[in-house]
């Protein structure tokens, strides 16, 4: 049991927990967890593609707090979800990301409002918030619709001719096609050109980013081996992507003047920023934040969206249900053409909440004190860092009921009374002021490719789902997802 707080503790950031929960130890070093070896910890136990696997499954051998060592750190993993909620919310004052991630991920190039820290993620965040508000994705609906629609066209054609899809890295070139045009004014139209290297790019810095987090020592400074090489050349690529991105946002906005007083894009907004006389802003920012973009815009949504197809695909008596909702939307339409009728897919949006409650895009999510803390009694000193693995709390039994199944309904109707609750549960967007800023636009692609799938095709798996395992970068989706299309019969 955790020792009386002295007097010195007075001052500390008390964090509370659920009902009941009280830290194992007063001291991260006295927590329970695996045995280390010398210079190594236990860092050689986590594996590229499955590291939050391993973390959960050391929660049910050591608890739902322990600490694990990466090198020669401790590492304090939790698993309540009150206690990680409530780290969420002191971000970011309180609690910055994980300082590890941080730097795997400005080591890569990735050094935007998703890194970023303090003030400097204040401005960042206020001019990315203004580009994704409802009122902005409605206005680029014509986009998203232009967009679905050669989705759809490429999974008509692969039905009619019996092919099998790749459909993880359709949805992949999907979404960074939609948030590429709508945050930089550039379609890249990755759908369509299959030799536009920028989608397989961005997959496999991801796949270095989740390579390196928990190396304990950063060998690849010294040391190249050839996925180091293949990084540092596809890092090379990307950067010339990006500042050709830039390149041709300058050359509209010198073209078209009012561009500057009134910015169409992220893009454009910040570099109205950048320019501005005493502008803290760089050109690195600017770099960084387009980096930012077409790696937020490659993975979240699209893992989201393959997760929830898959998961229909397998439960025939909700996907109906899906189905018949998305028929009375769209009706002879292959894809809605009338924005407000997302809002009226309520047990579509319902089954993508229980998709993400089973199947987290962001199963760990990561954070570093800024300050002495309390949680639940574990004394946390200054700088440490804590892994939140927010899957666990969506399986509670004692707050889903059979929480192992597929049951949209738990987000609707009468059971919608406790559904405020039971979401601060789950983090499929991750929570706090640095909730992701993206959470409506993801929203809006899920609905519209969901409703197009389920009302133009058949899915089936083509492999058996036991073999479509979890596979984890920087967010979580499956390991594979080869599908077929059948079209569905007109009635």
């Amino acid at each position: 049991m955790p020792a009386p707080s002295s007097n010195a503790d007075s001052a500390l950031l008390r964090l509370k927990a659920s009902d009941g929960f009280v830290a194992p130890a007063a001291s991260v070093d006295a927590l329970p967890g695996p045995r280390p070896l010398p210079v190594l910890g236990s860092a050689h136990r986590l594996k590229p593609g499955s590291t939050h696997a391993t973390l959960e499954n050391w929660i049910r051998e050591y608890g739902p707090m322990y600490r694990f060592y990466a090198g020669s750190r401790p590492l304090v993993v939790i698993s309540d979800p009150v206690l990680t909620g409530e780290i969420l919310r002191h971000r970011p004052g309180q609690f910055a990301r994980g300082a590890r991630l941080t730097q795997a991920i400005d080591e890569i190039g990735l050094g935007g409002v998703f890194s970023a820290e303090g003030e400097r993620w204040r401005r960042q965040r206020r001019l990315v918030m203004r580009a994704l508000t409802p009122e902005a994705v409605r206005n680029f609906f014509p986009i998203i619709r232009s967009v679905t629609e050669r989705l759809q066209a490429r999974w008509h054609e692969a039905a009619r001719s019996g092919q099998v899809i790749d459909m993880l890295r359709d949805l992949k070139r999907y979404s960074i096609d939609v948030t590429t045009w709508l945050s930089m004014g550039v379609d890249v139209d990755t759908l369509t050109n299959d030799d536009n290297p920028l989608q397989e790019d961005v997959e496999f810095m991801f796949e270095t980013l989740g390579r390196r987090l928990f190396k304990p020592v950063r060998y690849w400074r010294w040391v190249k081996l050839p996925a180091d090489r293949r990084a540092d050349m596809v890092g090379k690529r990307l950067a010339k992507t990006v500042d050709d991105l830039i390149g041709k946002a300058r050359e509209r906005m010198q073209a078209d003047p009012t561009l500057r007083d009134k910015p169409t894009n992220i893009l454009e907004a910040l570099l109205v920023a950048r320019d501005e006389p005493g502008s803290e802003f760089t050109d690195d920012d600017v770099r960084g934040n387009v980096a930012t973009m077409l790696f937020a815009g490659e993975d979240t949504a699209a893992n989201a969206m393959a997760w929830l197809l898959l998961i229909l695909s397998l439960a025939p008596n909700e996907a109906a249900q899906v189905t018949a909702e998305a028929d009375r939307a769209l009706g002879d339409e292959a894809v809605l053409s009338d924005f407000s009728a997302l809002d009226g897919l309520h047990y579509l949006e319902a089954a993508a909440f229980e998709s993400m409650r089973l199947k987290p895009i962001a199963p760990q999510l990561g954070a570093t004190a800024l300050v002495d803390c309390d949680l639940a009694g574990l004394r946390v000193n200054k700088g440490q860092v804590i892994l939140m693995m927010s899957r666990l709390g969506g399986l509670d039994e004692h707050t889903f009921a059979d929480a192992e199944e597929f049951r949209p309904e738990r987000w609707l109707g009468e059971h919608a009374e406790s559904a405020d609750d039971t979401k601060r549960r789950i983090f499929p967007f991750g929570g706090g002021p640095r909730y992701c800023p993206g959470r409506y636009l993801a929203m809006v692609e899920i609905k519209m490719v969901a409703a197009m799938a389920m009302h133009g095709f058949e899915i089936t798996p083509d492999a058996s789902p036991d073999t479509i395992g979890e596979h984890f970068t920087f967010t979580m989706g499956p390991s594979k997802l080869p599908m077929r299309l059948r079209e569905r019969s007109k009635r």
